[in-house]
């Protein structure tokens, strides 16, 4: 069994995002990797308007997953579930889907229709160059309040401007309508609000809560580990 992890939106670097749960995987024989996303300006393009979008980010993610036939649990976090939901579909490598404070979308629902129609705070959107990002003087408070200050420390060198187009493409398939689903609710997570992410948990198949705050495989490793491994 292998690992594919898919970072959500407005950062780079996926292998550094997962590190610490990646490592223990790796410690008990499981390998993981995490497919760079040309809309976060990963594939050495710039981002914006006319550059990558969520089609781009679809290819990437889907093009891991075909490079091996070894099963394959994929763990998208955030707008990851986004890209997953359409890289997944008919890869049948592809075992089971864990959704990490994360969309379930339907096909033809694009980001923003999760929202409530207002920007987050947390936000910095530049309309005119066709990118968002997260504001770096909220980060720690907004996603990383329960990660230790050394991943505090570091996260802000891995974040990204991104492609603002990717939050009205509508995806064209919904891998987890066809493989089996578990939903990691974040209850601690001030970015996508807890009650939100309880109703997103509805489309999944299994859900499981963890009191930890947007990114639970920084700031709870092991407690992420070990519900892979029981995958």
């Amino acid at each position: 069994m292998r690992v594919v992890f898919v970072h959500g939106a407005c950062v780079r670097d996926g292998s550094w995002w997962w590190h610490r749960t990646a490592e223990l995987l790796q410690e008990r024989g499981m390998l993981s990797v995490a497919p760079a996303l040309p809309s976060c300006g990963e594939a050495g393009l710039p981002g914006g308007v006319g550059g990558p979008g969520l089609s781009e980010d679809v290819a990437a993610v889907r093009q891991a997953l075909l490079d091996s036939d070894e099963p394959t649990v994929v763990v998208a976090h955030s707008y990851g579930g986004i890209v997953t939901a359409e890289a997944a579909a008919g890869v049948g490598s592809v075992r089971h889907l864990v959704l990490v404070s994360s969309y379930l979308p339907e096909v033809g629902q694009s980001l923003s229709e999760f929202g409530d129609g207002s920007p987050a705070p947390f936000l910095d959107i530049d309309s005119d160059a066709g990118t968002f990002s997260v504001r770096p003087e909220l980060l720690v408070d907004t996603f990383l309040q329960d990660c230790d200050p050394e991943i505090q420390a570091q996260a802000a060198g891995h974040l990204a401007r991104q492609s603002l187009q990717v939050t009205g493409q509508p995806v064209q398939a919904a891998a987890w309508q066809q493989v089996p689903s578990t939903y990691l609710i974040c209850a601690q997570d001030r970015g996508t609000p807890p009650r939100l992410q309880r109703e997103f948990a509805r489309r999944a198949g299994n859900v499981v809560e963890l009191d930890a705050g947007h990114h639970p495989f920084l700031s709870q490793p092991a407690a992420v580990q070990d519900l892979l491994l029981s995958l």
